[in-house]
Parts: C-alpha cells; sequence; structure tokens
C-alpha cells in the first residue's frame, strides 16, 4: 500500500485486506470480490483499484506467510545437510500452503506475465537452499525452485478436500520426495 495515499485510501485498503483474509480462510481463493466489497463497506471498484486481480488480493492476504517462509528459508540457510534443510523447508512450505487457504492458489503459476511476487519473495530466499542441495548432489541438477513450488502447489490443490489434507499432503510430499520405487 504507498503511503503516499489519502487517508480515506489507506483506511479503505487495511479494511478490505482485513475482511478479504477472512473471507479467503473461510472460502479460498475462490472467495467473492463482491462480498469482500460489501462486507468491507466499499464499491466493487474500490476492491478492484486497490487490487486490480485476484491473484494480488491473494498475494496481500498471504503477505506474512511468505515473509516467515522467507526467514525460515534464512534461518535453514547454512545448517545440516542441504538436502535435510530444503527438505524442511519445502516440509513448511507444504504445511503453510495447507492450511493458509489461498496461499497456494497465490504461488501457482497461472500462465500469464504477471509478476507473481509472493514466488519471486520465495525464490530469492529459498534459492540458496535449493543450490545447496544441488551442490551436495542431494538434488539433480536440472530441478528448479519452480519445479518445486509447482509440485508443492499441485499437492495441495490435490488434497484441498480430502478429510484431513495435512496428512494427505505430506504423505503425497513424502512420495514424491521418496519416489515410487520401495526402498531396500
Amino acid at each position: 500500500m504507498p503511503e503516499r495515499q489519502r487517508a480515506d485510501a489507506r483506511r479503505n485498503y487495511t479494511r478490505i485486506l482485513a475482511v478479504a483474509e477472512e473471507e479467503v480462510a473461510a472460502h479460498g481463493a475462490d472467495a467473492s470480490l463482491e462480498q469482500i466489497a460489501r462486507t468491507a463497506g466499499v464499491g466493487s471498484a474500490t476492491v478492484r483499484r486497490h487490487f486490480p486481480t485476484r491473484r494480488a488480493l491473494l498475494e496481500a492476504v498471504s503477505r506474512q506467510r511468505i515473509e516467515a517462509l522467507c526467514a525460515r528459508a534464512h534461518e535453514l540457510t547454512g545448517k545440516g545437510g542441504g538436502r535435510d534443510a530444503l527438505l524442511e523447508w519445502l516440509d513448511d512450505l507444504v504445511t503453510y500452503s495447507v492450511s493458509a487457504r489461498g496461499l497456494a492458489a497465490a504461488l501457482a503459476y497461472d500462465g500469464s506475465v504477471y509478476e507473481n511476487s509472493c514466488s519471486a519473495a520465495l525464490e530469492e530466499a529459498a534459492g540458496p537452499l535449493v543450490r545447496r542441495a544441488a551442490q551436495d548432489g542431494a538434488l539433480a541438477a536440472d530441478v528448479t525452485f519452480a519445479d518445486l513450488v509447482t509440485l508443492v502447489v499441485g499437492i495441495v490443490f490435490a488434497t484441498e478436500h480430502y478429510p484431513d489434507p495435512t496428512v494427505q499432503a505430506h504423505r503425497l510430499f513424502r512420495l514424491a520426495v521418496a519416489g515410487l520405487s520401495p526402498q531396500s
């Protein structure tokens, strides 16, 4: 939110964001923009002026969780083995993405040229974890950060309607990491 906005515009932004956080928590990424506007006591055009796309709204709603994930990546950088640090961070990403409705949608690639600030911030913070795991030989050299986020987003979307999506998402993530072959 630009600081040079008028006071009423800043208040509207804050009110819209608070309502959007509640609506996304209740209804996920498909939360109604019109309902958000009504509950915030503003018009739909005001919501769209502050958040020109649904993704922009989801990114704003997810900002605190993204910051926490970035801090966690910094904390894990240089600790333990490259594989363990990366897997611990990815496990946190799965946990956050399942528990914070709308976060997976904010991270998902939508085929547009729109800059995804959530993914960009995470890539900057977790990039060293990915590079270190690759340097340690624990991650194939051609696996990118975007590949890993896409895997997590896919798992979260695939499990969101399970009775216990957290358990199922972590099970599928462990399966993806271990592979399909029986361990010997």
